[in-house]
Order: structure tokens, then C-alpha cells, then sequence
């Protein structure tokens, strides 16, 4: 069997208090998996954690990914700069994903590489048109696109998604879950991701993980 993207073990969330306890999860290369639950459960407290955002309180969080763009992270705020163009933007995930040098070492025009595969990703997302658009022009659901092109530039081998897909209408979410699946099967990379609509969970995932079993209690509610 093939080596676990990341391999989390005992794993304690939360912030000054802990939200999820003793999760234990293996993730393979090619592999999607969601996590659902109710709100405030801590489902965005545990990417944030894997992330490297947010310090985890106890366990272990072990993966073979590089340090430099190995986790592509899409936040439920996304983290776009709003005054600049999509094409600036998704650069900011191109920049880890295009390698300055190729195998045989010989220097390449890195700009003119870089500048093909951001144009490939905005085309992936339905964006060519609006290639030139600042973000804050942009609607909801085309911004979300774009924080995925971005990710995607990136060519991460482990993806964080936290409700990527709100905000886009159904053929959107269709296209984005259909361009997920085959990048993540394709490169063997890995997905988890936070998504509240059980129907495109289960559209999208190969595998679904309910966070209530991990969630810690008052003694009132045990």
C-alpha cells in the first residue's frame, strides 16, 4: 500500500479550550475525504490546524510534503487581494507550483512557464474572461473559483478546502467537484475538505467523516 499523504494520530483541537479529541486519520494518495458535523463543532479548527495555522494541543500530525507550497489551503475567507487581477492572484499559487529549474537543470524562461499554467488554471475555472478583473469586481461564487485555480497553480500535494463550494450555482459546483477529482487523482495528491451540504459531500468524496464522534463534552451533556 501506498505511503499516507498525512497521517494524523491522537490529535487534539481547539483554542483555549479543546474542541475535538483523539482524531486518528489517514489520508492516501488520490484520496478525497469530507468532514461534516454542526456548526461550531471545530470542522474549520481542525483544517486550520493541519494547515499549521493554528497550533494543535496535543497528538501528532505526520505527512512526507514539502515545505514550500505542500499544502495548497483554500479558507472560508479565502484571502484574495481584492484590489488585484485574477492572473495576480492565482500567480500567488503558481509561484510554489512552477519549478525555476527542470530536471536536466538547464534554466528555463521561468516567467513565460508560470505565466502558461496560471492562464491553464483560470481556464479550468471558467474564468479566461475575467483573467484581467480585479477580485473585488468579482461575484461570490467566481471569487471561490479563483481561490481554486489558485490552489491548484500551486500543484500542492495536500488540499484544505473549507466550503469551497458555496456560493456557486449547481453547474459551477458540478464543474469545480469534476475539476477536483480528476486533479486529484491525476497528480495523487490528497483532498479533505470541510463541506456543510451533505449531497455534494457525498458527490465529491470518497470517503465522509462525521466529527460529532470526536467532539468533547460538557459533563452537563455527557
Amino acid at each position: 500500500m501506498a505511503k499516507p499523504i498525512i497521517r494524523i494520530s491522537n490529535l487534539t483541537v481547539g483554542y483555549n479550550f479543546p474542541l475535538l479529541d483523539r482524531i486518528n486519520l489517514e489520508i492516501q494518495p488520490g484520496e478525497i475525504v469530507a468532514i461534516v458535523g454542526i456548526s461550531g463543532l471545530g470542522k474549520t479548527t481542525l483544517l486550520r490546524t493541519i494547515a499549521g495555522v493554528i497550533p494543535k494541543l496535543s497528538g501528532q500530525i505526520v505527512g512526507d510534503i514539502r515545505a514550500r507550497g505542500g499544502i495548497g489551503y483554500i479558507p472560508q475567507r479565502l484571502g484574495l487581494v481584492r484590489h488585484a487581477s485574477v492572473y495576480h492572484n492565482v500567480e500567488l499559487g503558481a509561484r510554489c507550483g512552477v519549478r525555476v529549474r527542470t530536471d536536466s537543470g538547464n534554466i528555463l524562461d521561468w516567467s513565460k512557464r508560470k505565466s502558461v499554467v496560471i492562464r491553464d488554471c483560470v481556464a479550468q475555472v471558467g474564468l479566461s474572461d475575467k483573467i484581467d478583473e480585479p477580485i473585488r469586481r468579482l461575484s461570490g461564487g467566481q471569487q471561490r473559483r479563483v481561490a481554486t485555480a489558485r490552489t491548484i497553480a500551486q500543484k500542492p500535494q495536500l488540499i484544505l478546502a473549507d466550503e469551497f463550494l458555496s456560493e456557486l450555482d449547481k453547474e459551477n459546483a458540478d464543474s469545480i467537484i469534476s475539476l477536483m477529482k480528476n486533479y486529484v487523482n491525476e497528480n495523487q495528491c490528497a483532498m479533505l475538505l470541510v463541506e456543510h451540504h451533505i449531497e455534494r459531500a457525498e458527490q465529491i468524496a470518497d470517503r465522509i467523516i462525521d466529527l460529532s464522534e470526536f467532539e468533547i463534552k460538557s459533563p452537563a451533556e455527557a
